[in-house]
């Protein structure tokens, strides 16, 4: 790994593939919200993970796999958020009119996250989806687990998970 600049830091994220979890450091300009990186303007096609520890799914049994560094096509990304405890401050106005917060179920890759999406009051989630046309939704008060990993089960505040790559039940 090369050396941090001075305005860089270290910040530890997990990130999820439809095969692949990755829990890594990411290096980060300093005062940057990290939970909301992938919705960076000019976003590498690499998430450069630094001490990164891998889950890997595919067969009868995850396998668990370490490296000094990874670098994970940004495109496969389907979820992604701060490891805990670390935590950013929410990103949405409380008292922001015609929004409302809906439990969902959103599928990425083998795991499953129990959560909640704002989206208007005025419309049902398809509308809204439709109507977002982000790349990176926010989920909020998220609880994942994994059916192969019977004892995963991580609480996180926030998530961002891509609109293309994850599938909501409700």
């Amino acid at each position: 790994m090369r050396a941090l600049e001075s305005d860089e830091k270290l910040v530890m994220v997990m990130a999820y593939t439809q095969d692949m979890l990755v829990r890594g450091e990411l290096i980060a300009r300093e005062g940057v919200r990290v939970s909301i990186w992938l919705r960076n303007q000019d976003l590498s096609d690499y998430l450069h993970l630094v001490n990164p520890q891998v889950l890997m799914f595919g067969g009868d049994a995850p396998k668990s796999i370490t490296y000094s560094e990874m670098y994970v096509p940004t495109q496969e990304v389907v979820a992604f958020h701060l490891a805990p405890p670390a935590a950013d401050p929410l990103a949405y106005d409380v008292s922001e009119a015609n929004r409302m917060m809906l439990s969902v179920t959103a599928l990425a890759g083998t795991f499953s996250i129990q959560a909640r999406i704002r989206v208007s009051s005025q419309t049902e989630l398809g509308q809204s989806l439709d109507v977002l046309r982000t790349p990176w939704l926010s989920l909020y008060e998220a609880e994942i687990t994994n059916p192969y990993i019977p004892q995963f089960n991580l609480q996180v505040p926030m998530l961002l998970v891509s609109s293309n790559a994850v599938s909501f039940g409700m």
